[in-house]
C-alpha cells in the first residue's frame, strides 16, 4: 500500500538524474491524501498486475523508462484539493524531460513547443506578464490543478510505448473519483485523445450530482494549435476557468 502524504512534497526515489525509472516500487511512492483507495485497487487487478509485470520484464530487459516517479501528479495534488484538470496522454520521452505531471518538465529542461503555446496562452490572457523560462508546472500542481496523463510511463524515444499496458484503467479510475468527488471541477481537453473521456466525465459527474465544466479544444502542438474550428491559440480557457470557479467561490491562481 503506498503511504499517504498529509502534504505531498518530492522525495527520493531510485533512479537516475536524468529522471530514469530504476524499479517498479509502488509501495515505496508517497500519494497526498485521497488516492491511496483508488491505487490500492488498481494494483490489485487484473490490469494493474499486467501492467507491474510489464513494467518490471521492460526494466529486467535494460529498458530506459520515464519518469522517476510515474505518480508524481498524485504526490502533488491531494484529492479534495482538485478544482482542474489537464489531461495529457503519456509522458516526455527524452532524457530529463518527465517529471510525472502532464506537459511539465523538470527545471532546466528546454520548453518544448506545446508547454510554449500553453505559455504564450496564458501571456495572452494576461496571466504572466512575459513568457516562463522555466517549464515546470508543478507550481499549479500545489494549487489544486491535477496535471494527469492518461499513460504514466513511457520507454525513452518511443512515445505511446506503454499505451494500452493498463495505465489506462488506473487513469479513468482516478478521473471518475475526481468527476465524483470534486463539488465543481474543470476538465481542460485537447485534442481527441483527452476528449475521448468527456462521457466518462460526465457521466460520473451526473451520477454524483457534482458541477463540471468541460473545455475543449486542439491539442496546443503546433501542428495542431492553430487548426480550425477549435484552435488552442486564442481558446481562453484559463480565463474561463478562472471566471466559472471564481462564481463557485473558489480562487484559481495561474501564476507560475
Amino acid at each position: 500500500m503506498p503511504e499517504v502524504l498529509p502534504q505531498a512534497e518530492f522525495w527520493p526515489n531510485r533512479g537516475d538524474q536524468a529522471g530514469q525509472m530504476r524499479a517498479w516500487v509502488p509501495s515505496e511512492w508517497l500519494l497526498a491524501q485521497g488516492w491511496s483507495a483508488v491505487v490500492d485497487e488498481w494494483l490489485r487487478s487484473e490490469s494493474g498486475k499486467g501492467l507491474s509485470a510489464f513494467l518490471v520484464e521492460r526494466l529486467n530487459a535494460g529498458a530506459c523508462i520515464y519518469p522517476l516517479l510515474p505518480f508524481q501528479a498524485l504526490a502533488d495534488t491531494a484529492l479534495s484539493d482538485v478544482k482542474v484538470v489537464i489531461l495529457g496522454q503519456d509522458p516526455y520521452h527524452g532524457p530529463g524531460q518527465a517529471e510525472g505531471l502532464s506537459f511539465s518538465v523538470a527545471p532546466g529542461v528546454k520548453v518544448p513547443p506545446s508547454l510554449r503555446n500553453i505559455f504564450k496562452e496564458l501571456l495572452r490572457e494576461e496571466f504572466v506578464t512575459s513568457l516562463p523560462a522555466n517549464g515546470s508546472l508543478r507550481r499549479w500542481a500545489k494549487n489544486g490543478v491535477l496535471l494527469l496523463n492518461t499513460c504514466l510511463t513511457v520507454e525513452a524515444g518511443q512515445p505511446a510505448s506503454h499505451a494500452k499496458k493498463g495505465w489506462e484503467a488506473l487513469t479513468d479510475a482516478l478521473i471518475t473519483q475526481v468527476a465524483m468527488t470534486s463539488p465543481a471541477c474543470v476538465y481542460m481537453l485537447w485534442g481527441a485523445h483527452a476528449q475521448a473521456k468527456t462521457s466518462l466525465i460526465e457521466g460520473a459527474s451526473r451520477a454524483a450530482a457534482t458541477d463540471c465544466l468541460i473545455l475543449q479544444s486542439n491539442h496546443p502542438s503546433p501542428l495542431s494549435a492553430l487548426r480550425p474550428p477549435a484552435p488552442f491559440v486564442g481558446n481562453a480557457h484559463f480565463s474561463k476557468a478562472q471566471a466559472w470557479l471564481g462564481e463557485r467561490g473558489h480562487v484559481l491562481d495561474w501564476a507560475l
